[in-house]
């Protein structure tokens, strides 16, 4: 299995963060969490940026709020895919964060998943570990089948059920 940096700019990112931290290790990836801030700790966050690779990272989650530049200060210093997960932050709505992420310039490719998309953000982060890891792949394909068949389930359930309210009503019986 595969090994995940999430990294966010700040402690208080740590609650949508955990979601992300959960999915991953509900798969079984190691996961290497770090709080560091683009413009607070540069040196920092470039030097786990540039030693990732040797690490044994296959990807990296960059959560950030307002400014959201970690992602894009991650993405400069590695070729591992850098996926941005954009937060909401006091007195945003998380729009800013969002653009920040996605406009990035031609040759700092980052990944984004919506705002506050932690979920996704670690799904993605394991579908690019699955690319050389087979048994994950087929545990993420089952996840989808599961899912498929839960909202099938749910549509012949209320097909059914409007169905009979729809003959009961057409055959004037109160509904």
């Amino acid at each position: 299995m595969g090994k995940a940096g999430v990294v966010m700019g700040s402690r208080s990112d740590l609650p949508t963060v955990e979601k992300a931290i959960a999915v991953l290790r509900e798969y079984g990836a190691e996961v290497e969490v770090r709080v560091l801030s683009a413009h607070r700790c540069p040196e920092e966050t470039r030097s786990f940026a540039l030693r990732a690779r040797e690490e044994g990272f296959q990807v990296l989650i960059a959560a950030a709020g307002m400014a959201a530049h970690l992602a894009g200060a991650l993405a400069a210093n590695t070729t591992l895919p850098v996926i941005g997960l954009p937060l909401r932050a006091s007195g945003s709505d998380g729009t800013d964060a969002l653009l920040s992420t996605v406009m990035m310039p031609p040759g700092i490719p980052v990944a984004a998943v919506g705002i506050d998309g932690a979920k996704n953000a670690a799904l993605l982060a394991l579908e690019i570990m699955a690319v050389s890891d087979r048994t994950l792949a087929e545990r993420l394909q089952r996840a989808r089948d599961r899912e498929r068949e839960a909202v099938l389930a749910a549509d012949r359930e209320e097909r059914t059920r409007y169905q009979d309210i729809k003959e009961n009503s057409d055959n004037g019986q109160a509904v």
